[in-house]
């Protein structure tokens, strides 16, 4: 099966937005690792004792995933990690709208209480969904334009 020459391009495309969306969703966060963990405190969904720890430890995670998709290394692995972080964003996004929660989603920084009125989980979930559209390409799709290394899926000929 040959594949087609555009898909190398939309691959690249997909690793800048996925990656950059991480790399600056981690950057915001680490330099400020008390909020980060104030923004998964508000969420309710984790014992307290784990608060702290994935409070801290998410922005580094999230900076490692979009390093290297940013620069085309191990794109399918890193893309099935995005797409992890996406799913379980969505869910704890689409939890707290359930559950009658106003905070801010702390994605790009901050989180925490807000007024109800500023909610904007549609909006982010909209966000995450189309975001983990990119990562499912990626992981069908990891070979692209230069990338550091390039992964062609078996059974498939780059052109």
């Amino acid at each position: 099966m040959k594949r087609r020459g555009w898909f190398g391009w939309v691959s690249l495309g997909a690793r800048l937005l996925l990656g950059g969306v991480m790399l600056v969703a981690g950057a915001m966060k680490v330099t400020d690792p008390e909020t980060a963990a104030q923004a998964v405190r508000a969420y309710e969904l984790l014992p307290s004792w784990l608060v702290q720890p994935v409070g801290w430890g998410l922005p580094f995670l999230e900076i490692a995933i979009g390093l290297l998709l940013v620069v085309g290394f191990g794109v399918r692995a890193s893309a099935v990690a995005a797409g992890v972080f996406l799913l379980v964003f969505v869910v704890a996004v689409a939890s707290a709208w359930a559950r009658g929660l106003s905070i801010d989603c702390g994605c790009f920084g901050g989180g925490g209480q807000v007024a109800p009125g500023e909610t904007k989980y549609l909006q982010e979930i909209l966000r995450d969904v189309g975001l983990l559209v990119l990562a499912g390409w990626l992981w069908l799709y990891p070979s692209s334009k230069f990338a550091v290394v390039s992964e062609t899926p078996q059974g498939v000929t780059a052109s």
